[in-house]
C-alpha cells in the first residue's frame, strides 16, 4: 500500500491556522488537480471541513512531498506550518481515514455530519478523476467500516453535533431561549441542524440569510421563520439576540464597526454571535466591544469535554473495530496485489497456447482436404478441449500461489516450463527482469 496522508485539525493546529488552509467547496476540484499534478501523485483527494484539512494520496513510490505541496499552495512557510501537521502512511493512513470517517477523531465524538463531509470530498474527486482504483478501494471500505461502527457500538447513539453544541452554549449563556430571536447566516446543512436546534429549545423567531436569496427563502419556510437578502444583513442583523454563522466567505462578514452599529440600535441589549464557520466569519474584535459575546469553533471545544466522556466506553469498542477493519484491508489489499501478478503469466500462457493451436490446425489442414462445417466445428471443440486440459493444471496453480508468499516463485516456474520469457509483462516479470537467473539469456523487449 502507498497510501499517504498530510493534515490539520482541531487537535493539532489554532483556528487561525486552520483558517489559512481551508479550501472552500468551489475551489476543491482544481486544488485536488493541483494535487495530483504534484511529483509522485497517483491519485489524491482534499477533505477540508471546519475542523480539519487533510490531503489523502496514494503515491508513485511509497513517498511525496505533501509538506511541500502545503507551503506552494497555501504560500506558507515551514515555520508557519510544519509544528502543527500530523503524517501517515500506509496502514496508519488506513486506520486514520477509517477513524475519521467513523467520527472518533472529530470535536464532538460520534457527530454525524463527518462521514457526509467525507463522501462529499471523496465524490468531488472521484467525479474529476483524481480518486480511482486504489483510493476507491480505501473509501468504499471507509464507508463500510463507518457504518458497522455505527450499527455495532453506541458512539453516535445521541444526536450530538457541533451546531447542537453551540445551542447548548447558548442556552447555558441565557439561562433559557425561550422567546429569543435567532438570525441563522449561512444556508448550509450546518446552519440548518442549528435552526433546527433552536426551535426545539423554543426560540420564537429564526431570520435567515444566505447570499443565494432562493436558499435562504427555502431553509426559512422549513422553521416557519423569515428570509433576509444578504445585502440587508447589516441593516437587520440587531433584530437578534443570537447569531449563528456558517458561511463560506473568505474574510469575516461581521466586523468591529458593525458591532457598533449593532449595540447603538439595539441600546446596548447584549448580543450572543456562534461563528461555527472556517474561515471565521466574525472578526475577533468584535468580542471586544461590551455587550458582544463571540464563540468560535475553538471555544466550543470546552463546551464537549461531558460528550467526550460519556462516549469513551463506545468509543474503545469502535477502535477495536477498526484496529480488525485495518488488518482485513491490509490482507484483502495483498491477495489483491497477488492476484494482479499472476495475470500476465495467465494472459501469456493462453495466447501461447493457442498460437500452437491455430499453428498445429493450419499445419494439418491440407492434408484432411475439405471439411464440413459440422467437421470443422468438431476439429475445433477437440483441440480447444486439449488446450483447456492442459492449462487447468498451471492456471490453477497460479491462482492459487497468488495467496502464497512464494506466488514469485511459481510464477518463474511456469514461464520457464511454457517457455513464456519472450512475453513477459506486469509486476511479477518485472522482478524477474531485476533478478535473472545466470543460466537464462537476457529477456529481449
Amino acid at each position: 500500500m502507498r497510501y499517504q496522508l498530510i493534515g490539520v485539525n482541531h487537535k493539532s493546529a489554532p483556528l487561525d491556522v486552520r483558517e489559512r488552509l481551508a479550501i472552500p467547496e468551489s475551489r476543491l476540484p482544481d486544488a485536488c488537480r493541483d494535487l495530483t499534478a504534484h511529483p509522485g501523485i497517483e491519485e489524491g483527494m482534499i477533505l477540508s471541513t471546519c475542523n480539519r484539512v487533510e490531503l489523502i494520496t496514494h503515491t508513485t513510490n511509497g513517498s511525496a512531498d505533501l509538506r511541500g505541496f502545503l507551503h506552494h499552495h497555501f504560500h506558507l512557510t515551514a515555520d508557519e506550518l510544519d509544528a502543527h501537521l500530523y503524517e501517515f502512511r500506509e496502514n496508519e493512513a488506513v486506520r486514520h481515514i477509517f477513524r475519521v470517517a467513523s467520527s472518533l477523531d472529530s470535536m464532538v465524538v460520534g457527530e454525524a455530519q463527518i462521514l457526509g463531509q467525507v463522501k462529499e470530498a471523496y465524490a468531488v474527486a472521484h467525479t474529476i478523476g483524481t480518486a480511482r482504483g486504489q483510493l476507491d478501494q480505501l473509501f468504499t471500505r471507509a464507508f463500510a467500516v463507518a457504518k458497522r461502527v455505527r450499527t455495532e457500538t453506541e458512539v453516535g447513539s445521541s444526536s450530538v453535533s457541533i451546531a447542537s453544541v453551540a445551542v447548548e452554549l447558548a442556552k447555558k449563556i441565557f439561562g433559557s431561549l425561550q422567546g429569543k430571536n435567532v438570525f441563522i447566516v449561512g444556508a448550509g446543512k450546518m446552519s440548518e441542524l442549528a435552526a433546527r436546534h433552536l426551535m426545539a429549545h423554543g426560540c420564537a423567531s429564526i431570520f435567515v440569510s444566505n447570499r443565494t436569496y432562493d436558499r435562504a427563502i427555502g431553509l426559512a419556510q422549513k422553521f416557519n421563520g423569515q428570509a433576509i437578502k444578504f445585502d440587508d444583513l447589516y441593516n437587520t442583523c440587531d433584530r437578534a439576540d443570537i447569531v449563528i454563522t456558517s458561511t463560506g466567505a473568505p474574510h469575516a462578514i461581521f466586523r468591529r464597526e458593525h458591532g457598533e452599529q449593532f449595540l447603538a440600535r439595539r441600546k446596548n441589549k447584549p448580543m450572543f454571535f456562534i461563528d461555527i464557520a472556517v474561515p471565521r466569519d466574525v472578526s475577533p474584535e468584535m468580542s471586544k466591544l461590551d455587550g458582544i459575546f463571540v464563540y468560535d469553533i475553538d471555544d466550543l471545544q470546552q463546551a464537549v469535554t461531558s460528550h467526550v466522556a460519556d462516549r469513551r466506553k463506545e468509543a474503545e469498542l469502535a477502535e477495536a473495530i477498526i484496529a480488525s477493519e485495518v488488518e482485513n484491508f491490509k490482507t484483502r489489499f495483498e491477495a489483491r496485489r497477488h492476484t494482479l501478478d499472476v495475470v500476465p503469466t495467465i494472459v501469456s500462457l493462453q495466447d501461447h497456447l493457442e498460437t500452437i493451436r491455430q499453428a498445429e490446425i493450419d499445419r494439418v489442414r491440407g492434408r484432411l482436404g475439405h471439411m464440413t462445417p459440422d467437421q470443422e466445428i468438431a476439429v475445433e471443440a477437440l483441440t480447444r478441449g486439449i488446450i483447456n486440459k492442459v492449462m487447468h493444471t498451471p492456471i490453477t496453480t497460479l491462482k492459487t500461489a497468488a495467496k502464497d508468499s512464494e506466488v514469485t516463485t511459481v510464477i518463474d516456474v511456469v514461464r520457464r516450463l511454457f517457455n513464456l520469457h519472450d512475453k513477459e509483462t506486469g509486476p511479477a516479470s518485472q522482478a524477474h527482469r531485476e533478478s535473472p537467473r545466470k543460466s537464462e539469456p537476457e529477456p529481449r523487449h
